[in-house]
């Protein structure tokens, strides 16, 4: 069932852990590959939170999402190389292999043996959906960003500024959320 939510989840693992073998090898555009590691991981992140977090009422992993999150906002900010960066990387490698490793050994495991193949492939769709839905917002391309004063901040580029304004809830908060939380800090 190429289509079902645990086919997909795996093979997010799989893409996951490619781009941190890229990354701890030093070659290639590292900036480019954190980019696309965090585009990953959080519409990934995002999408198991709402779609299959909730069919197996799991707590721990929302948790470990979050950890995630830090470390994530801090290999963005590190300059490739240096000690933060290396010390971030590693940390956050850590975590999402652990992660990974329980995910498919507990949780995957447990939603196969809970549910129908129709379920597991409707789960699939809807989370297939999220996290394109998340990956559209994280990655807008080049060419159809707005040039600066015209058309507003992307959602990432909110997503940041929340970021730097330490707003809480800031990874479950839509564009408009975001806006609204950022005008709240500004006024």
């Amino acid at each position: 069932m190429a289509d079902d939510v645990i086919t997909l989840i795996q093979a997010d693992h799989r893409k996951i852990e490619e781009l941190f073998a890229k990354l701890t090898s030093g070659k290639g555009d590292r900036p480019a590959i954190v980019a696309t590691l965090h585009a990953l991981l959080t519409a990934h992140a995002r999408a198991e939170e709402d779609v299959v977090y909730p069919r197996l009422d799991a707590h721990h992993g929302l948790e470990e999402h979050k950890e995630a999150e830090v470390l994530l906002d801090a290999l963005k900010r590190a300059r490739p190389g240096s000690p933060e960066f290396t010390s971030a990387l590693a940390l956050l490698a850590l975590l999402v292999s652990h992660h990974v490793q329980e995910e498919e050994s507990t949780l995957l495991p447990l939603l196969a043996r809970t549910s129908g193949e129709r379920e597991l492939r409707d789960l699939g769709k809807a989370f297939r959906q999220r996290r394109q839905q998340e990956l559209r917002a994280l990655t807008v391309p080049r060419k159809a960003r707005p040039a600066s004063g015209r058309g507003g901040p992307t959602k990432t580029q909110l997503y940041e500024q929340a970021r730097e304004a330490d707003i809480p809830g800031r990874s479950r908060m839509s564009k408009e959320e975001l806006g609204k939380a950022l005008a709240k800090t500004r006024s």
